[in-house]
């Protein structure tokens, strides 16, 4: 991982050493100077993604330094810290566009410590949110003219502009969180930060900390304060990813969140307000999930302001031909090949297939293809399409009447495991279920299958 690089600017030799011992501690890289001038010529060098300035410098002020910084770059984050606060100075400094302002106090070295991590980590995010911006149009989930995706493009211009959450549903692999970032960069919110988190993902003692963050101390372990998602998401967007998992002692907080737009940190006193656009995806029956209990009804109809259902593969495959030629020149160009195109035959291979994995199951077929052909035109040969799971389960495989449900899941389960080459995050996607279902319902059968992939929790 990229170090980050942070310019120091205090005419006060102490200050400074101690400001650098922090963030060598932390594992920064630095450059500590004396004035304003000597910072303005350091940041023109380039390099750095945040700046630490004291406000009362001789020569150049700390918010003469940041009014010529803000001519150069609009937005690094610029800490200002002075020992002379009062309202009247920390109200010019957040006019010049100063990122956050920080009194030598007491706790101000602890303070800044917790404003650096902050920034730094809001800073990375945007640059990241921009990274897949550029890329939105090249995105698959829009490509093709079926009437199921116009109705998208449709809506999503609709509800971009507004705060309401929205719930995107459909199966694994047809692209949920590719219309959920379209919506962010769509909003008035594309400039700040787009958080995903994977409900799934997390254990259930840890999900409450990600979501809402903790205070040091807060339990054994949190060393430090931890900012959440929900205050990492502030001002952009937060992505609930598999909402449908997450456990229901955590659903009546999230509830709260989404109501009173403030969060109660782990071991916190004080709610702190956010300022976020929530959106959540799944892949699970929700109404269903209700009516079992396995969903909050309440927080159901919350997140169920704006619906968003994006079609499986095998319901738009009219646009599998447009969605072949984008994967191909994607990843012909990736690898600097000449692929231009594929045979009528092939193509035709692809039309009788019923993508049990979608269409991140025809951009993985699409790439091997690609990059076994290298130059000329794909061939049927090339065009891996597997056998499907309702192929290898029908007819002479051990399934009979008399057999419990139990069984036939259990004995599912382990052939597509085998199919995947034990590979449970192909083999959960194949299933349609999560990675934390797969792991329980193998703990269940106490049945050992070594993960064949990074399992991707």
């Amino acid at each position: 991982m990229e170090r980050k690089r942070i310019l120091v600017v205090d005419d006060d030799a102490h200050f400074r050493e101690i400001v650098t011992e922090i963030l060598r501690r932390r594992g920064y890289d630095f450059q500590a100077v004396g004035s304003g001038h000597a910072a303005l010529e350091a940041f023109k060098e380039g390099g750095f993604d945040l700046i630490l300035s004291d406000m009362k410098m001789p020569g150049m002020s700390g918010i003469e330094l940041l009014e010529a910084i803000r001519q150069l770059d609009s937005e690094i984050p610029f800490l200002m810290i002075t020992a002379y606060g009062d309202v009247n100075s920390a109200v010019d400094a957040m006019s010049k566009k100063a990122t956050y302002y920080i009194l030598k106090s007491e706790k101000w070295l602890e303070e800044l410590e917790f404003a650096v991590e902050r920034w730094l980590e809001y800073r990375s995010l945007v640059k990241e949110n921009r990274r897949l911006k550029s890329a939105l149009d090249e995105q698959f989930v829009y490509v093709g003219t079926c009437p199921a995706i116009e109705e998208i493009r449709t809506l999503v211009n609709k509800v971009a502009e507004s705060r309401s959450t929205v719930l995107i549903s459909g199966e694994s692999g047809v692209g949920k969180e590719l219309v959920a970032r379209s919506i962010h960069y769509l909003s008035g919110r594309s400039q700040g930060p787009f958080v995903k988190i994977n409900c799934a993902a997390l254990p259930e003692g840890l999900i409450e900390s990600e979501l809402f963050g903790h205070e040091k101390g807060a339990f054994t372990g949190a060393i430090k304060r931890k900012l959440g998602k929900f205050e990492l998401a502030s001002k952009g967007t937060l992505l609930l990813d598999e909402i449908g998992e997450m456990p229901v002692t955590v659903q009546a907080k999230l509830l709260r969140v989404l109501q009173e737009r403030e969060v109660n940190k782990v071991g916190g006193d004080e709610p702190v307000e956010v300022d976020v656009r929530v959106v959540v995806t799944t892949n699970r029956n929700l109404e269903q999930d209700v009516s079992q209990g396995k969903f909050r009804q309440d927080l159901y109809y919350r997140l169920n302001v704006i619906h968003v259902r994006v079609p499986a593969l095998r319901e738009r495959k009219d646009d599998i031909p447009k969605l072949v030629e984008h994967f191909i020149r994607k990843y012909t160009n990736e690898n600097g090949f000449s692929v231009d195109g594929i045979t009528e035959d092939g193509l035709k291979k692809l039309m009788a297939y019923d993508w049990p994995g979608n269409i991140r199951e025809l951009e993985n077929i699409i790439e091997r293809a690609v990059v076994l052909t290298r130059t000329g035109t794909i061939q049927t040969d090339q065009i891996d399409c597997r056998s499907t799971i309702r192929t290898e389960n029908t007819g002479g495989d051990g399934l009979h009447p008399g057999m419990t449900i139990n069984q036939v899941e259990k004995d599912l389960i382990l052939k597509t495991l085998t199919h995947c080459g034990n590979n449970r995050t192909k083999a959960a996607q194949m299933l349609d279920i999560s990675i934390r279902t797969l792991r329980n319902k193998l703990n269940e059968y106490a049945v050992g299958v070594p993960d064949a992939g990074n399992e991707e929790e």
